[in-house]
């Protein structure tokens, strides 16, 4: 008989979703169906107010300044190639740090062969930056041409939290561009980009938001949009007199007819993290994350395991990264999955640099990560395995 299954794998999307988010979809795809700005009939109409509706609380969620700079993409990978590649041009230079997701690393790399360069920022073994209040730290890495910071809000690979505010404020002295990675913070910690200096943020739907996987976006101040080259170009369903792309927002960069089920769904996804409220959100994962690193101690403390980042929950996600001692990691993901239905991610987690940080490079780690669904009885049924098989 197959074990029950335990899933905790929330940092590469979480789940279950909310019931209410298939039903948005559902009720969408069965009755309106119809795209944006291309019909003149109440369904399209319907469309349209659905999706503005969306737009409007992403944007007071995350503190921007309009909602017509909210602009939807498929996740926050293509978010992140939008704003790196139209901001980005030969000669530039750029600070990320050591902990990003290649989801920022390979853009730069493949910028780097047309000459744009760019400079990790050394973050110590725990995945934390070195800096203190408002970053000063980060004038050693400047070059006269250096145009913007990059960075991820927490690490995907270990849950240890970046100082966003301070390096924020930071670009905002210095004249750069801050744009942030909110995969792993969206729905769990606070992100205000009034409050945090930032001029562009990129999101997913699929993971702490609790939409579905195929939706994302950015958001980025008004000035700023106006100095991005949009990379998709085509039908917006505005000004289709002219084969130019709009200049105005978010046609500017919205091309193609919209996911609107996945708008839909992550309208009622981002309702439920309102409904529940991000304190009581942070505070259940950060629980349940002290209890396993609780009962995960011992183990460390007789050389079975090494815990990969933060020892504690303080400035970190509700992500919790392993190395074992005593057996191959994905061998002991293997065993987790089959015989007691705990289901993680093992490897490297689409973050080389995090891992030579972490100091786990190249056999990666196995990832816990806990949701809101999750319980004490899960985390208890973890630590269980994880006695028995190390």
């Amino acid at each position: 008989m197959n074990p029950r299954s335990i899933y905790l794998d929330n940092a590469a999307t979480s789940f279950p979703k909310p019931a209410a988010v298939p039903s948005a979809m559902t009720d969408f795809m069965t009755k309106v169906g119809a795209n944006i700005g291309r019909g003149s009939y109440r369904e399209a109409y319907d469309a349209g107010a659905m999706v503005f509706e969306v737009r409007d609380r992403l944007c007071r969620f995350f503190g921007g300044e309009d909602p017509a700079c909210v602009v939807f993409t498929m996740n926050v990978t293509m978010s992140l190639n939008m704003l790196i590649k139209g901001l980005l041009k030969p000669g530039d230079h750029v600070l990320v740090s050591s902990m990003e997701h290649n989801a920022v690393m390979r853009p730069l790399v493949q910028l780097a062969e047309a000459g744009v360069s760019f400079t990790r920022i050394p973050c110590r073994e725990d995945g934390s930056m070195p800096v203190t209040e408002g970053a000063p730290e980060l004038e050693a890495y400047l070059k006269p041409n250096t145009r913007a910071v990059i960075m991820t809000h927490a690490s995907n690979v270990c849950g240890t939290v970046l100082p966003a505010g301070d390096v924020g404020l930071f670009c905002k002295k210095k004249g750069l561009v801050f744009i942030l990675d909110t995969a792993q913070t969206a729905g769990v910690l606070p992100v205000n980009m009034k409050e945090m200096n930032i001029d562009a943020l990129a999101f997913t739907g699929h993971k702490s938001l609790l939409g579905p996987q195929g939706i994302g976006g950015f958001i980025i101040r008004r000035e700023l949009a106006g100095l991005l080259t949009p990379l998709i170009a085509g039908g917006t369903g505005s000004i289709s007199h002219t084969e130019e792309m709009p200049g105005f927002m978010p046609d500017r960069f919205e091309a193609g007819p919209l996911n609107l089920p996945g708008i839909a769904g992550l309208g009622a996804g981002l309702r439920f993290v309102e409904e529940k409220g991000l304190a009581a959100i942070s505070d259940h994962e950060r629980a349940l994350t002290g209890l396993f690193l609780d009962g995960l101690a011992p183990l460390e403390a007789a050389g079975r395991l090494r815990i990969v980042g933060k020892m504690t929950v303080e400035g970190r996600t509700g992500v919790v990264s392993i190395l074992p001692l005593t057996t191959d990691p994905a061998i002991a993901a293997a065993r987790l999955d089959e015989e007691f239905g705990i289901r993680t991610r093992v490897g490297l987690h689409c973050a080389p640099s995090a891992h030579k940080t972490l100091r786990t490079f190249p056999e990666g780690s196995i990832r816990f990560s806990f949701g809101i669904f999750n319980t004490p009885e899960d985390v208890g049924a973890a630590l269980d395995a994880l006695r028995t098989i190390l």
